[in-house]
Parts: C-alpha cells; structure tokens; sequence
C-alpha cells in the first residue's frame, strides 16, 4: 500500500495549496448557508480516499485551524510530498456561517444541540464529498475515509457522529476534549458544604478565593450558560454521559484510530490566572488539571487499547492547542494518517 509519506516522483512538481471557500446548504435548511473550507487531496492513490474534517470549539471558529491546515499541506507540497484533503467550516451561528433557521422561535442560546450539529456534519461531509469527487471507501460506502481533528465541544460532536454513524470514522484526534459529563462547577469543593474542609484548600488560597471561583465557572461554562451559536449543552451530559464508553465501531469492526491529547498543565493554569477568569494557578493546579486528567484517560477506552495512543500532554499549549503549537497538531495528523492507511 501506498505511504502516504512518500516523495511524489520527480514528475510531478510541487503544487501550490488551492484553498476553496464556498457555501453550501443543507436540506430543510434553506436560506441558510454553512461557510466551508476546503483544500483538494493530491493525486495519491490512499490520500484521494481521504477526508480530515476540522471540528471547532465554541469559541474559535473555522480560522483557528488556519495554522494547522497550513503546515500540514503547504510545507508538504513545498517539498513535493501529497496531501490530503481537507475540510473544515463554521457551524450554524458561528464565524462566516448562517443562524441555523431550526433556532428560530426558541430560547436564545440553546436553540439546537450536539446531535443537530451532528446531522448537520453528516449532511455536510455527504455534499462535500461528492461535490468534490471524493472516493468512497470502501467503494458501497457514502464517504471517503474519515478522520476528526477536534477541538473542546468538537471532540463531543465528533464522538457523537462516531456513535451514530457507526463504521464511518477511521481516526478521531481529540484535542483538549471538552468534559462533556461535567457542569464546570462541581470541580471545585463546595465551601458552603456541611462537610467542607478549609484546610484541605491549597497553601495561599482562602474559601472566598473558592467561592468567587466557583461563582465564575457558573457564569461562563455551565451548560445552562446560552452563547451566541445557539448550540446548547444543556442536555450534553446525557448524550455522553461517560468519558470511556460506549466504545466505538470503525469501519474494520475493531473500532477508529484515536490520539487523545490534553493540554500542559502549567500553562493552561497560567492562561487561567491571567485570562478573563483569574483563577488563582494553585487552584487550577489542584482541581482542574487532575480532574481534566482523569476525564482524558476515560478517553482512551472508547477504542481498544492497541489503537489508541495517549492520552499526550501538548507541552507549552492551553486549551486552544492548535493555536499554541500547530506544528505538533500537524505532526500528530500525519502520524494518524500513517497509521489508519496502513491498517486498511
């Protein structure tokens, strides 16, 4: 088979990227457009099966990829090696795409959920694919072989289609999985608990400093939070209510490939103190990083075991780790690919 690493011979020159931008729409969503990104697999025969597909967080839209969609296929076809096709776009509500039109006449802000979005990439990556002559794989199936890069709430939608859409995702990359089981709030102790202990608080930190917190995390990431997409969380931990199962079907029965990947924990507590939030780095340090940890190692079983590497820590990244270092998301992109070729 193929080596997706390889040298295209001396025949074929290096290629400029051609990134395509467009919109389309999905059906019983008329009026409304999603805002893609798109950039042509090269003439390989195991990359032209491929499609990688970018799931964004809440916060950055489809530009946040930018970085790493650029190293992974420009400095390739500089040095006359192919790539493979890629694919990444604003959901509804978000960046350069529509409102999604299902939101209208409901709460704002929690107008629509995971699993819609769900549909919507399912309908989406099915347009895509034969808009732009994608090969099945296998030859009855409807999609190319499919890998998620994801990011935060990505990585949830990206299980959820995997779960779905049974033996249609070949690798899932999960970068700083949102804690889809979670409120953001029962990380912290309670210190208004009967059974709250003060002094088990870390050195420094007071149970107002805990309070004011814990107050915080409530404003901004509990799931009854609203935000601009419209994509509600409201209902996220019970479409994924555990981190290591169910397990996933792959398309060779065996389940998808699946690198899980957490931030450095240093640095997401210094991008904490000194972001909006202000969260003092021992409490980070204390609470959140282990309790992170633990919810990424619950990952790694939604795969066996031989397939699933990590879970990583992205060293000098924060949450948004294909900002910090798109070198490493790339590098970890083609070692996937490496990997799902040559299992099928």
């Amino acid at each position: 088979m193929a080596n997706p690493c390889t040298t295209m011979s001396d025949a074929q020159e290096p290629r400029a990227v051609h990134v395509e931008v467009g919109s389309i729409q999905l059906d019983g969503k008329e009026g409304a457009s999603l805002r893609y990104s798109f950039v042509p697999a090269s003439a390989h025969p195991e990359l032209s099966k491929t499609l990688l597909v970018f799931l964004n967080g809440l916060v950055v839209p489809r530009s946040g990829w930018d970085p790493v969609i650029t190293k992974l296929t420009q400095d390739r076809v500089d040095n006359g090696q192919p790539s493979p096709a890629v694919l990444s776009y604003d959901r509804f509500g978000q960046g350069e795409s529509s409102l999604d039109p299902s939101d209208e006449g409901k709460e704002p802000g929690h107008g629509h959920d995971a699993m819609s979005a769900v549909r919507d990439l399912f309908q989406l990556i099915l347009k895509i694919s034969k808009e732009k002559s994608l090969l099945p794989v296998p030859a009855s199936s409807q999609f190319p072989r499919l890998i998620f890069v994801c990011n935060s709430i990505g990585c949830a939608i990206a299980r959820l289609f995997a779960q779905s859409y049974p033996a249609t995702v070949s690798g899932l990359i999960l970068l700083d999985s949102i804690m889809a089981n979670s409120d953001f709030v029962s990380i912290w102790p309670d210190p208004d608990a009967p059974d709250f202990d003060p002094s088990a608080l870390p050195e420094g930190v007071s149970p107002e400093e805990l309070r004011d917190t814990r107050a915080k995390y409530g404003k901004v990431f509990h799931p009854n939070v609203p935000n601009k997409e419209g994509l509600s969380r409201r209902n996220l931990a019970h479409l994924l209510p555990y981190s290591d199962q169910p397990k996933l079907i792959g398309p060779t029965d065996v389940g998808p490939f699946l690198t899980v990947v957490g931030h450095d924990w240093e640095t997401f507590a210094e991008q904490s103190f000194t972001g909006s939030m202000h969260t003092p780095k021992n409490l980070s340090m204390m609470y959140t990083n282990p309790y992170w940890q633990k919810y990424n190692e619950g990952l790694t079983f939604i795969v066996e075991k031989e397939l699933c590497k990590g879970p990583i820590i992205a060293k000098d990244c924060g949450h948004f780790i294909q900002n910090d270092n798109p070198d490493f998301v790339a590098e970890e992109i083609w070692q996937m690919l490496e990997r799902v070729i040559k299992q099928q």
